[in-house]
């Protein structure tokens, strides 16, 4: 465990990794691209199609953190592809377990990252210690996908099969989608499909935060790690099908949970001649892959990621209560 300048997106794992966990080397070099498919595949059931094309990449407002490296904007294409109309729900995680018996990194860990409002009083005596730098979060023993909060937590006794699955790994969110005949998302795709057809705009939905008072994402208001005045109905995350799709017909590319992306992190990656514009797929190493999207912890006194163009890291074998992951699959054009 270490503090980092992200640790409110979601703090970095730094234990020796279990010998029975996932090998993210390998999973990576199998989810490249997916078998081409077609509509009214059982594949594509949930998923929305996109035909590709051209857009402006990024943002260079200067709202965001310089050292995330949003800008400066740039001509992107993607090829067709499908992608999940919501976050991979704990219902579907649960399947996916069942019929492979597989375990996730936070259960080879034996424990992971919540935050500290959630962590129930009978689960004091399982709490390890906090993050020096942001103590709002808390290493948990016993916090995996099904407890997310602890072990007095439970997504089916609690009935939340329809909340996005949290405290899954970049590996865990990878074996998912091989298992599903789909792949994570590259972030070009991810950040052409959240912002809904709109050019350069601050938010999927345009560029105000609560158009006529109306909130349109699960993000903190109050004052953050304090209060939360839960405006916007939701203390943690919110079902998928929560408030309102943006223009493709997604749900909740903003706020809610932290979105898994297949690419390896870089601030300049996109400034350098190695990058291909066609179809970007990041750098060839790294080590720390991206996420995307905002979670319900953001708030713009401390993270404005929330936005459309924003982005993070997290180490592949990391997991908080607040990252999920959606997926895609390639298209015929």
């Amino acid at each position: 465990m270490t503090e980092d300048e992200h640790a409110c997106c979601g703090p970095i794992r730094r234990d020796e990794r279990p010998s029975q966990a996932a090998d993210d080397e390998g999973i990576a070099e199998n989810s490249g691209r997916t078998d081409v498919t077609t509509e009214n595949n059982e594949r594509t059931a949930g998923m929305t199609r996109l035909d590709g094309g051209t857009f402006i990449m990024g943002d260079d407002s200067g709202v965001g953190f310089e050292a995330d490296g949003e800008g400066p904007t740039r001509e992107v294409t993607v090829n067709p592809f499908y992608i999940d109309k919501f976050a991979v729900t704990n219902a579907q995680f649960a399947e996916f377990l069942q019929e492979t018996g597989y375990t996730t990194e936070a259960e080879c860990f034996g424990w992971s990252f919540v935050f500290k409002d959630f962590v129930a009083d009978t689960d004091r005596n399982h709490v390890m210690q906090t993050v020096q730098a942001a103590p709002w979060w808390i290493a948990v023993e016993g916090a995996t996908w099904l407890c997310p909060e602890g072990p007095s937590s439970n997504v089916i006794e609690e009935g939340r099969l329809k909340e996005p699955v949290t405290q899954v790994s970049w590996n865990d969110a990878c074996a998912y989608a091989e298992w599903a005949g789909k792949r994570l998302p590259r972030e070009a795709e991810w950040e052409y499909a959240a912002r809904g057809g709109l050019h350069q705009r601050t938010y999927p939905w345009g560029d105000e935060l609560t158009p006529d008072d109306e909130h349109r994402c699960n993000i903190w208001q109050g004052e953050f790690p304090e209060h939360n005045t839960e405006d916007d109905g939701y203390y943690g995350p919110a079902p998928v099908n929560e408030f309102d799709p943006n223009g493709h017909g997604l749900y909740n590319v903003a706020g809610n949970v932290w979105e898994w992306c297949r690419d390896w992190f870089s601030a300049d990656h996109h400034t350098t001649n190695a990058y291909d514009h066609d179809n970007p797929t990041g750098p060839k190493e790294g080590d720390q892959r991206v996420m995307r999207g905002g979670s319900y912890l953001c708030h713009d006194s401390w993270c404005n990621r929330y936005r459309v163009a924003s982005r993070s890291k997290n180490t592949p074998d990391s997991a908080t209560g607040n990252i999920g992951f959606r997926c895609v699959v390639d298209a015929k054009s």
